[in-house]
């Protein structure tokens, strides 16, 4: 009996874990995009990235409230082919995405939530990307 409990949490943990490894590898993509200026934040800047096909992964909140705006980046993601990642809260979007200030000892303050973030520019390759890129695909 004790086999099949072990057989049935197995899955889940690294189900948890690939979830918590796809997180960090978009948080690391999204600081290295914003190193090298290839990051869209809010849905002004989103909204012409996506239109104009700039747009390698578009990042949206899943705790939006205004559906409208779900609707618009949803419909601009799969009209041109774009892969849409979505994330839990919104402030911690905008902390990922430079929308905060750091106080001495490195923590995040005063951070503004971010509905949306574009990835326009990947800067440089490395494992993350590797692993954001393959959970795309596998989606």
């Amino acid at each position: 009996m004790s086999d099949a409990e072990g057989e049935v949490t197995e899955p889940q943990t690294t189900q948890e874990e690939g979830a918590t490894a796809v997180i960090s590898a978009l948080k690391e993509v999204l600081k290295k995009s914003l190193i090298h200026d290839g990051l869209a934040r809010g849905l002004h800047e989103c909204a012409k990235a996506l239109d104009r096909r700039q747009a390698h992964v578009a990042v949206l909140a899943s705790d939006c409230s205004e559906a409208a705006y779900v609707n618009l980046v949803e419909a601009l993601c799969t009209e041109h082919n774009i892969p849409l990642v979505k994330v839990p809260e919104s402030k911690k979007l905008g902390e990922w995405v430079g929308l905060c200030k750091l106080d001495k000892e490195g923590q995040a303050r005063k951070v503004v939530k971010c509905s949306i973030a574009v990835v326009k520019d990947y800067g440089e390759e490395s494992e993350a990307l590797n692993v954001l890129l393959n959970h795309i695909k596998s989606q």
